[in-house]
């Protein structure tokens, strides 16, 4: 895993280059239960 600091609240998850979330798109923190099934998918 690589933290990677963004600017305007910007919190995007990346699996092998494939966004799986993006806050900047939805405006809310992910569930964390939805985003672990997603990652191991």
């Amino acid at each position: 895993m690589e933290l990677i600091p963004a600017t305007k609240g910007a919190f995007e998850v990346s699996v092998n280059n494939a966004l799986l979330y993006s806050k900047l798109e939805t405006g809310v923190f992910p569930d964390s239960e939805e985003l672990i099934k997603q990652m191991k998918s």
